[in-house]
């Protein structure tokens, strides 16, 4: 999958389980839309998870954990 491959090099991705989902619930959506190029749905996908996922500031080379005070 290309988004899958992308977040995970840019180091985006996020826990697996969730960002899978997430992706797909995306794909799925454009392809029952009717779209079919996959670098539209890659990108788009890419794009929403990107937007819809919470930033983490990032202190010491770590993602700082959600809730953590």
């Amino acid at each position: 999958m290309i988004a899958w491959e992308y977040l995970e090099a840019t180091g985006e991705l996020g826990e697996a389980e969730g960002a899978a989902n997430e992706l797909l619930d995306i794909i799925e959506a454009m392809i029952r839309t009717g779209e079919r190029r996959r670098i539209l749905i890659a990108n788009t996908a890419i794009e929403t998870y990107k937007r819809t996922r919470p930033r983490r500031e990032v202190r010491n080379g770590q993602p700082e954990k959600v809730g953590a005070a």
